[in-house]
């Protein structure tokens, strides 16, 4: 019961990571709010673990305002964001429209500034702690995909930057880095793949894009909440401006050996 009586806002809760990590925070006793903008998915994993469901776009000011607002409100304050908001931006720099870039800013880096702005006032009364998700793009480029990689560079820098400036405030934040993890965002891109290369699944999909991964397999999304939950924990309560990696070990790879590979 690591949250017992802790209050989390998950932003990007309905689906994949955030939906994981809400599932293990309300089984280990906290107290749950659930933001983003569609409605359904946030409704159907409330109804799961009696969650809050706050409708609203983590990039809106106003919006975040009211839905941080609700729930201080609802559950006497608050003590965790999980920064999980995200999506995509992809393609090369040179055809990169400037509304693909803008996108990529918004779902991405703004989502985790606005998120963590808001609910910074109430994290410093709580001395709670915030968990950003980025991902190993925000530590190393993969192809076509400028706004991303940017982007989740960025979150790593804002981790940092909150983490210097009010861990003396008794915040805490953290960054996690999952490579990739089998959620629905992902399978799209398995798809891509599966028609690329004529593979039969998605199954073999994630298979070749983690071949050269030691542990040769993507994560669940279960395994990313685990990494999120411990940070987000009292048992992480000297651990500030760390980057922890849920990858598999791909992170460790040295491209240039590959070659020499078995």
């Amino acid at each position: 019961m690591r949250f017992k009586d802790k209050v989390a806002i998950i932003t990007g809760g309905g689906t994949g990571i955030g939906a994981a990590v809400a599932r293990r925070i309300a089984a280990e006793g906290g107290k749950v709010a659930l933001v983003g903008r569609r409605p359904e998915p946030l409704q159907a994993v409330a109804e799961e673990i009696g969650a809050a469901v706050l409708a609203a776009d983590a990039a809106d000011t106003a919006s975040m305002k009211v839905a941080v607002t609700a729930a201080a409100e609802q559950f006497g304050g608050i003590d965790i964001l999980i920064a999980n908001a995200g999506g995509h931006g992809v393609g090369p720099t040179l055809s990169m429209s400037d509304e693909t870039w803008d996108l990529a800013v918004r779902l991405n880096l703004s989502t985790a500034f606005v998120s963590a702005r808001e609910t910074l006032p109430h994290l410093i009364r709580a001395k709670g702690n915030i968990v950003v998700l980025s991902s190993i793009a925000g530590l190393f480029a993969g192809p076509d995909a400028a706004g991303y990689v940017t982007m989740k560079h960025g979150c790593i820098g804002l981790a940092k930057s909150l983490a210097r400036d009010y861990g003396r405030f008794g915040v805490r934040t953290n960054t996690v880095c999952p490579g990739w993890v089998t959620t629905a965002m992902a399978d799209e891109q398995m798809e891509m793949l599966v028609e690329k290369y004529e593979l039969n699944s998605v199954a073999e999909a994630y298979a070749l894009v983690t071949k050269d991964v030691p542990l040769q397999r993507p994560a669940s999304a279960d395994e990313v909440a685990n990494a999120v939950c411990f940070l987000a924990s009292g048992e992480a309560a000297m651990i500030n401006g760390a980057i922890l990696t849920v990858d598999g070990g791909a992170s460790t790879v040295d491209l240039p050996t590959l070659a020499f590979a078995d």
